[in-house]
């Protein structure tokens, strides 16, 4: 019993890099060396979950139609977010699946800075158990935004409502464990579910600075984006403002 305890703790006290990568998008395998090469901890490429390949019953399985959460989301998912959703489901599950003490998630388009980006890591591995989801924000995140810690330059923020965006995060295990529950049907992007911590039980917050970037363009562009007429953009963006309104709202109510 006590070797088998050893054992559970040494377990639990490991970290692990998991790099979401597509298959076919040829132009960012540069970059996935690049990120393995300046990863901390030992990285895993996680083949992402390619939408374009999803069949009508495999969506069904996972994605509803029909709205699950107020406020409704105004708009159908691709099947590129579908599969983005998925994707970061699948490294949940290996943080879970590695008995791993948390895991940093990194999407293959971001460009770390290690100067930068290693002190706000071990800021982020000193708070991953008080605050499970710790998000490498590419965007600038407000800074006055309300502060929940500081260690030395680095700043723990949390914004309201929550930074869109799933570029890099360092999720602990039991968040992995929360979210896989939570997601086994979903009616939204991923990183729209996650602001939305009222129903998931996970408040995201963000290192500041972060150390990471985005080099979405540079990699060979958005595998996500669809390319829309003028008048349906417009009518989009009428949504999307109204949509983030009602979220902040609620976020502030719940904060």
């Amino acid at each position: 019993m006590y070797m088998h305890a050893i054992k559970m703790a040494d377990a639990m006290s490991k970290y692990k890099s998991f790099i979401i990568h597509l298959q076919r998008s040829t132009g960012r395998k540069a970059q996935v060396q690049d990120l393995i090469g300046k990863s901390p901890f030992e990285a895993e490429i996680v083949d992402a979950v390619d939408g374009a390949k999803l069949s009508k019953e495999d969506i069904d399985a996972c994605f509803s139609a029909q709205p699950l959460l107020q406020p409704v989301y105004p708009f159908g998912l691709n099947p590129g977010e579908i599969g983005c959703f998925q994707s970061h489901r699948r490294a949940w599950q290996k943080i879970v699946d590695q008995d791993l003490a948390a895991g940093l998630v990194l999407e293959d388009d971001v460009q770390i800075d290690p100067a930068v980006f290693k002190p706000a890591l071990e800021a982020a591995k000193a708070w991953s158990q008080d605050f499970g989801f710790i998000q490498f924000q590419v965007r600038e995140v407000a800074p006055d935004s309300p502060e929940v810690g500081q260690l030395g330059s680095i700043r723990l923020l949390r914004p309201v409502p929550t930074l869109l965006r799933c570029s890099a995060q360092l999720v602990n295990n039991a968040t992995a464990k929360r979210l896989l529950e939570v997601t086994a049907r979903f009616d939204r992007p991923v990183d729209t579910l996650l602001q939305m911590h009222w129903i998931t039980g996970v408040q995201p917050v963000c290192v500041v600075p972060s150390g990471v970037t985005d080099r979405t363009q540079e990699t060979g562009g958005s595998t996500l984006s669809l390319k829309r007429p003028l008048r349906a953009k417009i009518l989009r963006e009428l949504k999307r403002f109204n949509y983030r309104r009602k979220i902040t709202s609620l976020s502030k109510r719940n904060s």
